[in-house]
């Protein structure tokens, strides 16, 4: 067992009048406190990570990717995504971490070396990520998820109300491939769209369109992110 409390690395840009930034700090903080688990968590901005990821994170038991696109740095954050999957940390991505998540996969293990998010360049030829045909700003919707899945497991159920803090989401026209390479929905809301996707062959790999900090509270810690520190803390102890 490690001489040292779990650590976090958050990958993102921290800016405290962006409302999902200061939440992701307080709902780190209720799931700790619930669990009477001394986690640190370290803000680690995107730039530092470009090229260095490795050596960056590699103290770190878990890696949280923020909301916040566009990064300061988009081979930061998509460095510190490869790291976190390759190197089988536990990997939490909200909002446009899921984004970005979702370009890593897609360059990394897919082959599709010329995905884009088009936030970030709106006319590539190859757009992962599109603008949502209506913006999720401020949006509470229904959830529902796969039974026996890592979400229904953290939730202990198959449905859930979350809210929304993003303009952009998966092309439909990559998630077959996606799903086919090992990167799979689990969660939908009742259009069918993806909300939540992981990697089954990861130890723990979740990604949410949602941002599930906004929904926690000290009374009532959000699961998913009490999954996550679980996790987290099984990493240090190993």
């Amino acid at each position: 067992m490690t001489s040292r409390g779990p650590r976090l690395a958050i990958v993102g840009d921290f800016n405290p009048d962006f409302a999902p930034h200061p939440k992701t700090n307080e709902a780190i903080a209720h799931a700790c406190n619930h669990l009477g688990l001394p986690v640190r968590a370290d803000w680690i901005p995107s730039a530092e990570l470009a090229g260095r990821a490795s050596a960056r994170l590699s103290g770190y038991d878990g890696v949280w990717v923020a909301p916040g696109s566009p990064y300061r740095s988009m081979d930061g954050a998509l460095d510190a995504i490869r790291f976190g999957r390759e190197a089988a940390l536990p990997l939490l991505g909200t909002c446009g971490g899921c984004q970005y998540a979702l370009i890593e996969y897609a360059r990394n293990v897919l082959g599709i070396v010329d995905a884009q998010h088009a936030e970030h360049d709106p006319y590539a030829s190859v757009l992962v990520i599109t603008p949502l045909s209506c913006s999720l700003v401020g949006q509470r919707m229904d959830v529902f998820i796969e039974e026996g899945s890592l979400a229904a497991r953290a939730y202990s159920g198959t449905r859930a109300t979350e809210e929304y803090y993003c303009n952009f989401g998966l092309n439909p026209d990559y998630e077959a491939r996606l799903h086919e390479g090992g990167l799979q929905v689990i969660g939908r809301d009742a259009n069918r769209e993806p909300r939540i996707l992981t990697v089954p062959a990861h130890p723990f790999f979740l990604v949410t369109v949602f941002v599930p900090q906004l929904r926690s509270s000290v009374g009532r810690p959000h699961p998913l992110i009490l999954a996550f520190l679980k996790a987290i803390a099984s990493r240090a102890s190993a």
